[in-house]
């Protein structure tokens, strides 16, 4: 079938999951597991869980970041967010794209302030404002960069072994 004519016709394409709540079983398991109690998002003390598409949640980051403070995985009693919160929450990092206020020559330090784990630098460029370097290895993946960019430039991605898991 002719990808373009669904389009035209209103068929949705399929996107990436949605982020889900921190140590949240793989997606497929998740939505066989998950009640849609609504005990994570009630337990979430930052508001970063959100009831999302069809009633399961999902980590919304435009307006709240993750503390891991690992309240949603106990509270989750389906086993749709594991319990082992010594392990990774997720497995994704942060990317600054194009539209950055620092990339059109224009002082901005916001991401670099609101990160709390110090993985965004700025590095100073000849003829220019410093430009912002995320280090994905000192990345927590809290997400506190996401909403405060007045431009929307900071986006999640997903890593390699995140990637490998799916």
């Amino acid at each position: 079938m002719d990808v373009s004519r669904r389009r035209f016709l209103g068929a949705r394409v399929p996107g990436p999951a949605p982020f889900r709540p921190p140590w949240s079983v793989v997606e497929a398991a998740f939505l066989d597991r998950c009640t849609r109690c609504d005990d994570c998002v009630k337990a979430c003390p930052t508001g970063l869980l959100q009831r999302g598409d069809g009633g399961y949640p999902e980590a919304d980051f435009s307006a709240a970041a993750c503390t891991f403070c690992g309240d949603c995985a106990k509270a989750c009693a389906s086993g749709a967010i594991g319990r082992d919160t010594t392990q990774p929450p997720w497995s994704f990092g942060v990317v600054i794209g194009e539209g950055c206020l620092a990339a059109q020559n224009v002082e901005c330090r916001i991401c670099g302030e609101a990160c709390d784990a110090g993985a965004i630098r700025f590095r100073p460029r000849i003829g220019g404002v410093p430009l912002p370097d995320v280090d994905l290895a000192a990345c927590t993946g809290c997400g506190a960069c996401i909403a405060p960019c007045p431009v929307v430039a900071v986006t999640r991605k997903a890593l390699p072994s995140a990637l490998e898991q799916s």
